[in-house]
């Protein structure tokens, strides 16, 4: 079973990566849309880990 800190950087590493791709596709078309949710979900994560997101977050949504 992972421990938190395996968590928080598997999720953080995860994060990064959605936005990498987000980056690349158009806003509001259907893969954005389906990114946009794994961000989201990805954001909550790890605001309830205690990540302060503000600093790794391109994406400002």
């Amino acid at each position: 079973m992972p421990n938190n800190g395996e968590i928080i950087r598997d999720s953080i590493m995860e994060f990064s990566r959605i936005q990498d791709y987000m980056e690349l596709v158009e806003t509001g078309s259907q893969a954005y849309l389906v990114m946009k949710r794994r961000y989201v979900d990805l954001k909550v994560i790890l605001t309830s880990l205690g990540v302060n997101v503000t600093e790794i977050d391109r994406i400002k949504e």
